[in-house]
């Protein structure tokens, strides 16, 4: 098989955070979905942009993150910054679609969309395993070889 590989940078992150942010993110969909919720969708656009694009240390779900990290004591663990920066933007790009396809009543394709994002959160959260990485390495990457 392959060697995978991520974007890399010199930024580190705290990796409890970002579990524990993916936890939410799975919290965050489903609610959304539960409820019907706009604001709740519109709250994941926001946060995964925040994430994705911009020089903010936190987002409303990592700084949330954060404090839950600091009240339970949770050992820093660093791990490289670019490939979580990657991960956001694809939750912001399938956040973008799911919420688009519920607002245009294709229900069952926003839950798929949906659950792929539940998915990959998941991968995240339970065994720290970057779905991002595999994507980039498949996906994005064979762009940029000469």
């Amino acid at each position: 098989m392959k060697n995978l590989f991520c974007p890399i940078s010199d930024e580190r992150v705290n990796e409890k955070v970002t579990r524990l942010t993916a936890l939410l993110t799975i919290i965050v969909v489903i609610t959304a979905f539960a409820l019907g919720s706009w604001f709740l969708m519109a709250f994941l656009v926001a946060d995964f942009f925040i994430r994705g694009f911009t020089n903010m240390k936190f987002s409303p779900m990592s700084c949330a993150s954060y404090w839950m990290v600091k009240l339970m004591k949770l050992p820093l663990k660093q791990t490289d910054k670019a490939p979580k920066i990657f991960a956001a933007r694809m939750g912001l790009t399938m956040t973008l679609v799911f919420s688009i396809l519920y607002a245009m009543q294709y229900t069952a394709p926003a839950f798929i969309v949906g659950g792929i994002l539940i998915f990959f959160a998941a991968l995240e959260f339970a065994f720290a395993f970057c779905a991002g990485c595999t994507i980039y390495t498949y996906l994005v990457l064979p762009f940029y070889k000469n």
